[in-house]
C-alpha cells in the first residue's frame, strides 16, 4: 500500500481534530464528547504530550451532512491545521470522510459500527455486532428467555448491516426475528413502525436508532404501552439517552457496550473522579460515546508513542499487538479494531446495573 509523504512539523503542538456530532439526531452527544476528549488532552499533555508537543484539540462538527463534513475534512488538510483526527460520528459520515482523509493523517474513529473497516490509517475503537450485540442476543435468550425479536433501525448503513449480521447469526443465536423495520432519521414521529411492532409476534425489540431518535422512539414506545410487554436492546444506549427520556421510559430496557459509568474497574472509577472534578456537577453525563472519545485520545497516544512517530505508514507497522489500560480495562489492537471487554446492562432509573460481560 502506498501511502503520502508526511506533511507534519516537527515543532509546535500536535493539532488533532475532533470530529464529533454538534448537530442533528446525534448532537446530544457532543457535549460530553469534547469535554471527555479535552480530559484525556490534559492526561496527555500532563504526561509529556506527544512526541514531546502539547497537543491541542480543533473541533469540527460532525454532525453536519456527510458531504459536508468530508468537505470540511479535506478543507483542513489542505491547508495543514490538523495533525490528526479523532472522534465519535456515524458511519456515514465516516464513510464520508475516510476516502478524502487518505491516510494523509492517523484517523481514530471511536463509534461502535458494522464492522470490516479496512481503510489504511483507520483505526477503529468502537464495539462491532459479533462483540456487543450477537452476543447479548444469545445471553438473553439463555438467561431471560427473550428469542423472539423485532429489529427498528435509522435507515443507514450501521443498522442495516448489523440488522443483516443479526439475522444471518439467528440460528447460532438461539432468537428468531419477526421482521426488520427501517424508519427514515428525519422524521418526528415512529407511529408508523410501532404500529407494525404490535402486530409481531415478539418478545423484544432490537433497537438502532441513533441519539435523540432513540429518545423519541422510547417515548413513545412507553406511551404506546408496549414496555409492559417488550425488551427493548440498544447498543446505543448511554446515560445520557436515558436522562434525555426519563425514568418513565427505561422498564424492560438493555443497553450493551465496552464503557459504562458504574464499570468499577480502577480506571473508570479514575475516569469519573477526574470528570467530576474538572467539570462539576453541572456537567454533561458522563457516559459511553463520551467515553468512547476519551479513548481515541489515548489510542491515538499509544500509537504514536510505539511508533515513536505521526506517520501513518510507521502507526500502521508498530500498531498490531499493542495493548493499553483504559476505562474499558485493558485493550488490545488487532488489526484496524480494539479486542476489548463488552458488557451487558439494564436500565435502573437513569443508571445502569451491569448484568455481565459478555
Amino acid at each position: 500500500m502506498h501511502y503520502p509523504l508526511p506533511r507534519h512539523r516537527n515543532e509546535g503542538p500536535v493539532r488533532v481534530g475532533l470530529l464529533i456530532p454538534l448537530q442533528g439526531p446525534a448532537g446530544i452527544f457532543g457535549p460530553s464528547c469534547e469535554f471527555c476528549a479535552a480530559l484525556a488532552v490534559d492526561h496527555i499533555n500532563a504526561e509529556g504530550g506527544l512526541l514531546g508537543r502539547e497537543v491541542q484539540l480543533q473541533v469540527v462538527d460532525g454532525g453536519d451532512a456527510p458531504s459536508r463534513v468530508a468537505d470540511e475534512v479535506d478543507r483542513l488538510l489542505r491547508d495543514d491545521q490538523i495533525d490528526a483526527i479523532v472522534g465519535w460520528h456515524s458511519s456515514a459520515v465516516r464513510q464520508a470522510v475516510a476516502p478524502r482523509v487518505r491516510a494523509r493523517v492517523p484517523y481514530i474513529y471511536t463509534a461502535l459500527y458494522e464492522g470490516g473497516e479496512v481503510t489504511p490509517g483507520l483505526f477503529m475503537t468502537g464495539e462491532t455486532p459479533h462483540r456487543q450485540v450477537l452476543a447479548a442476543l444469545s445471553w438473553l435468550a439463555r438467561e431471560a428467555d427473550i428469542s423472539r425479536w423485532t429489529i427498528i433501525g435509522d435507515d443507514y448503513v450501521w443498522p442495516r448491516r448489523t440488522a443483516a449480521e443479526a439475522t444471518a447469526a439467528a440460528a447460532e443465536c438461539g432468537v428468531t426475528f419477526a421482521d426488520n423495520i427501517f424508519v427514515t432519521p428525519d422524521i418526528n414521529t415512529h407511529s408508523a413502525a410501532l404500529l407494525e411492532l404490535e402486530q409481531r409476534d415478539s418478545d423484544g425489540v432490537l433497537m438502532l436508532m441513533l441519539g435523540e431518535h432513540g429518545v423519541q422512539f422510547n417515548r413513545q414506545f412507553v406511551s404506546a404501552g408496549l414496555d409492559e410487554s417488550l425488551a427493548r436492546l440498544s447498543p446505543l444506549m448511554d446515560e445520557n439517552m436515558l436522562l434525555a427520556g426519563g425514568t418513565s421510559t427505561t422498564r424492560n430496557l438493555y443497553s450493551t457496550a465496552g464503557y459504562f459509568e458504574t464499570l468499577a474497574t480502577a480506571e473508570s472509577l479514575d475516569l469519573s473522579a477526574r470528570y467530576a472534578r474538572k467539570y462539576g456537577s453541572d456537567a454533561p453525563v458522563l457516559n459511553s460515546v463520551g467515553e468512547s472519545c476519551y479513548e481515541g485520545m489515548l489510542l491515538l497516544a499509544e500509537l504514536i508513542g510505539g511508533a515513536r512517530s505521526l506517520d501513518v505508514a510507521s502507526l500502521c507497522a508498530s500498531a498490531p499487538g499493542t495493548i493499553y489500560s483504559s476505562p474499558r480495562g485493558e485493550v488490545a489492537v488487532t488489526g484496524q479494531d480494539l479486542e476489548q471487554q463488552v458488557y451487558l446492562a439494564q436500565a435502573a432509573g437513569l443508571n445502569f446495573d451491569i448484568l455481565t460481560a459478555l
